[in-house]
């Protein structure tokens, strides 16, 4: 499976972005795909994931209420829409895919695959 995110950028605060994850090769073997981030001199850690069914969701408690998590299954495609977006939430986000998951986890280590990051930074 390979992983390409793409639509970070430059926002202020309160504003709105939407990053994409287009997966290909061997999707039909991933279960559920997943969003991290990780801002600088700290660990990566969990945003939002989705089975490919689009049935079961999974949000930090940061983002939740603003991000939104969904899946266009004829594209292969995730896609991450994050409204009133703050300066904390600058970061380096990436996709991430997981060929063993039943649901969406917020478990680092049980997903597979990973996309090469785009950047988000947010101006107060």
């Amino acid at each position: 499976v390979q992983l390409q995110a793409s639509g970070g950028g430059l926002v202020q605060a309160g504003g709105s972005l939407r990053l994409s994850c287009a997966a290909s090769g061997r999707t039909f073997s991933s279960s559920v795909m997943g969003w991290f981030r990780q801002a600088p001199g700290k660990e990566r850690e969990f945003v939002a994931a989705i089975s490919w069914s689009g049935g079961s969701t999974s949000y930090a408690d940061s983002v939740k209420g603003r991000f939104t998590i969904s899946t266009d299954n004829a594209k292969n495609t995730v896609h991450l829409l994050m409204n009133n977006l703050k300066p904390e939430d600058t970061a380096v986000y990436y996709c991430a895919a997981s060929t063993v998951l039943a649901a969406p986890t917020r478990r680092r280590e049980l997903y597979d695959y990973w996309g090469q990051g785009t950047q988000v930074t947010v101006s107060s």
